[in-house]
């Protein structure tokens, strides 16, 4: 288990998770993660970054020998979480000496979420320096980056930025390196859409903070690290502040297929139509697909069955992630089939309240789909090419 440099006086002691598909029982992981942790040793004072996920303590420990790390002064909690933090009790037991360093924030959640002791933990203010002799750690507040408690470090001497979840992957690779940005990319941006959308509006002005730093190298708590940290933040300005795409998402489940008929004719009209279609069928979803999708979308239309006069649950289920994830889809549309009727399209247009979305006019059939249904998703997906008109 070797540690390996990240620059000089820099090391990644992290570990690989190559088995893990599942994250917070919610987020599929098709090619692992990694939890990334650092070490900074200047001539007086050393210090880790991050403390991994606590199943990976083996690979910890076993890394912070190899890096020659007999004492450590500092651990920095950049974040509470436990797949940042969780390790932290097992380090200061086996680091006696050793403070955490966090926000004010951080100090109650890591009281709360990992029983660290206040006498354990320094508050660190924004902008405060800590120097290593000949390294500094420089630490930025960023609330809501994913949690409140959240914050960045910096050593401007080596121009390494330490951005926690910001930029991260949940991808399992043996590079630590970033070599190739068309396999690292869409991992990137599954982890955005999943983890950091829906916190989208505070972070312009943190991108632009991270520009102008003018970082060398961008090493993440998840993921490969940026030697060239413009890959990453011309894809973050894209995905956070760029106009929606000219893509319409159709979301769907069916139980005697007249919604999947619905769900095919709406793609293949939009398609028509100059629109951009992606269809998910979300018995057997991968939701981690339909957040990337919701990136770009301009336009969600979520097809559902009634169910005893509701939406079927998985649409139901459909609308409150797509409520979660607050993506920057500009219109909504709800088509399905019922059998004596029912409320579903009210019901999953009070689902996304957080979505600043027009409505369009919903296309509902009794039982199987016919002509005059077919034609209602035709005169839909106009409407959806109309309001597209313009988009990339």
């Amino acid at each position: 288990m070797h540690a390996r440099s990240v620059a000089e006086g820099i090391w990644w002691v992290g570990a690989v998770d190559w088995d893990r598909r599942l994250f917070d029982s919610l987020i599929p992981l098709p090619d692992g993660t990694s939890y990334n942790a650092y070490v900074v040793r200047g001539a007086e004072k050393t210090v880790l970054i991050d403390a991994v996920d606590p199943s990976m303590e083996r690979f910890l420990f076993s890394r912070l020998a190899d890096a020659g790390v007999e004492r450590l002064d500092y651990v920095v909690s950049n974040h509470s979480e436990q797949d940042h933090s969780g390790l932290l009790p097992r380090v200061l037991e086996r680091f006696p000496g050793a403070r955490v360093l966090a926000t004010g924030k951080a100090r109650g959640f890591l009281a709360d979420l990992l029983d660290i002791p206040g006498e354990r933990v320094v508050e660190v203010r924004e902008g405060e320096k800590l120097p290593l002799g000949g390294l500094t750690l420089e630490f930025l507040h960023c609330p809501w980056v994913h949690w409140p408690e959240t914050m960045l470090t910096w050593v401007p001497e080596r121009r390494v930025l330490f951005p926690c979840d910001l930029f991260g992957a949940h991808l399992a690779t043996g590079e630590l390196f970033v070599r190739d940005p068309g396999e690292v990319l869409p991992a990137a941006k599954r982890y955005y859409a999943e983890i950091l959308m829906p916190f989208r509006s505070v972070f312009e002005k943190n991108l632009a903070r991270v520009a102008a730093l003018d970082p060398a190298v961008i090493a993440p708590s998840h993921g490969p690290l940026y030697r060239d940290p413009k890959i990453i933040l011309d894809a973050y300005r894209d995905w956070v502040g760029g106009p929606p795409r000219n893509l319409c998402v159709v979301a769907y489940v069916s139980m005697h297929d007249s919604t999947r008929g619905m769900a095919e004719h709406l793609v293949d009209a939009c398609l028509r139509r100059g629109v951009r279609a992606e269809s998910v069928e979300l018995s057997g979803a991968d939701v981690g697909r339909l957040a990337m999708l919701l990136v770009d979308a301009a336009t969600l239309a979520v097809g559902t069955p009634t169910v005893n006069g509701a939406a079927h649950p998985l649409a139901a289920y459909a609308a409150i992630l797509a409520n979660l994830l607050k993506p920057k889809a500009r219109h909504l549309a709800v088509f399905g089939s019922y059998g004596w009727g029912g409320r579903a399209v009210e019901q999953l247009q009070s689902l996304v309240p957080s979505l600043k979305v027009e409505v369009l006019p919903p296309v509902l059939c009794r039982g199987l789909p016919r002509q005059a249904d077919r034609e209602a998703l035709d005169r839909l997906a106009g409407e959806i090419a109309r309001r597209h008109t313009g988009l990339p």
